[in-house]
């Protein structure tokens, strides 16, 4: 077992498998960045290459897939996502955008949650709900309630 410190200061164990090689990092600690593939694909470099484009075929299908949905029905971020997540099986660039996507997710989910920040949207809530009534309560006294475009032509 290793034993490295991160810039905090704490000591974090690492250990590694005596059968593959592969180091996993401790409950907690992010997971190593790079390939995920299998020992045996990743000790030969054109199955390792053509595992690596079948990914990346694969996560752009799924991404695709995504785009198409954001304006058509379906959960088209959560699709967009999802190939991402397969892209960050075997690529950093990949690894390090979902980081960086769930870090920014748990912030403003935290900020959310924060008592000043809910008040302040019920509040903001409230005010645009009363004009919405103000101004249908106008358009209702001033015209009734007719449509403004001809429905039964």
């Amino acid at each position: 077992m290793n034993a490295e410190s991160d810039e905090r200061g704490k000591a974090t164990a690492v250990a590694s498998n005596p059968v593959t090689g592969d180091v996993t990092a401790p409950e907690g600690a992010e997971p190593e960045l790079g390939s995920r593939a299998p020992h045996f694909i990743k000790r030969s470099k054109p199955l390792h290459l053509s595992w690596q484009v079948g990914v990346f075929v694969v996560g752009l299908a799924v991404v695709g897939a995504g785009i198409v949905m954001l304006p058509l029905p379906g959960p088209g971020w959560l699709v967009i996502f999802g190939g991402m997540a397969i892209w960050a099986t075997e690529f950093v660039w990949a690894q390090l955008v979902l980081r960086w996507t769930k870090r920014k997710v748990t912030e403003a989910a935290q900020r959310a949650l924060d008592p000043r920040v809910r008040r302040r949207n019920i509040i903001l809530t409230t005010i645009g709900l009363v004009i919405i009534a103000v101004l249908v309560g106008i358009y209702v006294w001033k015209f009734g309630f007719e449509m403004p475009w001809k429905i039964k032509e």
